[in-house]
């Protein structure tokens, strides 16, 4: 694995995401040992796809889980783990790197946080009841024989999922819900491009360690310090490039962008996956398309967040 820095400052926030039960979670990612998620994505790739490169959607059963903290481990300094578990992940299932699950809150520490019977209608919460605070997060790693799920969150100040984490315990509760569907990007692309900020890590981190030995990937990822940086876990042939996150320059292209116009790119065929705050994404997308030259379809982008505090999680299709 090869390393290149570049020394730039960024700024990260977050924002409450609504939940639509009959939404589907178009995301990407394998949390899980399940053979039903191979089989999942095999039939998938049998059914609806014309070539090994062709990415396929799939479809899950949608169901809310209460689940309990059992273990919770620093990352970095910046990162917590909080390890899940319970009988109800029985069936669980993340067939792609960035998928994601909707996260219930407590309305106070301790306490067990409200789940919503999930029916035709869309999701019902009980009468009398205060509605939880929630927020959506990538599966980090799901172990089907262990019944735990991992969960990767970043500590950005005190916002919801940052506060609850920063104060989690073992034996406290969590709702969970999803993942309601998967993007599968097939593995057999001849290199892939991973861009983000710190809160894309997990999906980040998740994708190159599921990735086969000796594929070509390339990785840029803005932090707001160098001790946010994680040590990749992974086979293949990864080039990583660290941001040092921060303001736009006097020309109007942030850091993130600017590190992507440098790279070269490889021969081949190659699919991009750039997730983050809003603004800086979109940026990225609109410079491979416009000035490299790459097919939208080859990219998938997504904001996870946004500067001003508007909505959070939207995938950028125009």
């Amino acid at each position: 694995m090869t390393t290149s820095q570049n020394a730039v400052p960024a700024q990260k926030g977050g924002a409450e995401q609504g939940f639509h039960a009959a939404g589907a979670a178009q995301a990407s990612g394998t949390a899980t040992s399940s053979a039903a998620t191979a089989a999942a994505i095999a039939g998938a790739a049998a059914s609806a796809t014309p070539s090994a490169l062709q990415v396929a959607k799939l479809r899950h059963p949608l169901k809310a889980r209460m689940l309990r903290v059992r273990r919770v481990a620093r990352v970095t300094p910046h990162m917590l783990r909080i390890t899940l578990g319970g009988d109800e992940l029985a069936g669980f299932v993340s067939a792609s790197f960035d998928d994601h699950v909707k996260l219930f809150f407590p309305h106070e520490a301790g306490a067990v946080p409200v789940l919503p019977v999930l029916g035709e209608r869309g999701p019902e919460f009980p009468a009398g009841q205060p509605k939880p605070q929630t927020r959506d997060y990538t599966p980090r790693r799901y172990d089907a024989d262990a019944r735990e799920l991992d969960i990767d969150f970043v500590l950005h100040g005190e916002g919801t999922a940052a506060s609850w984490a920063a104060r989690a315990q073992v034996g406290d509760y969590l709702g969970v819900a999803g993942p309601r569907g998967s993007f599968v990007i097939p593995q057999e692309f001849d290199w892939h491009l991973l861009i983000g900020d710190e809160t894309a890590l997990p999906a980040i981190a998740r994708r190159v360690a599921e990735l086969p030995a000796g594929k070509r990937v390339l990785a840029v990822v803005e932090t707001a310090s160098p001790n946010a940086r994680l040590a990749f876990d992974t086979r293949a042939d990864l080039h990583m490039h660290w941001v040092h996150g921060g303001a736009p320059a006097a020309d109007g292209i942030g850091p993130l962008e600017r590190v992507v116009r440098r790279l070269v790119l490889p021969e081949g065929e190659g699919y991009v996956w750039a997730a983050g705050e809003s603004l800086a994404i979109r940026a990225v997308r609109e410079y491979l398309v416009r000035e490299r030259g790459l097919h939208k379809s080859r990219i998938r982008a997504a904001s996870y967040w946004r500067r001003d505090g508007g909505p959070g999680h939207e995938v950028m299709e125009d």
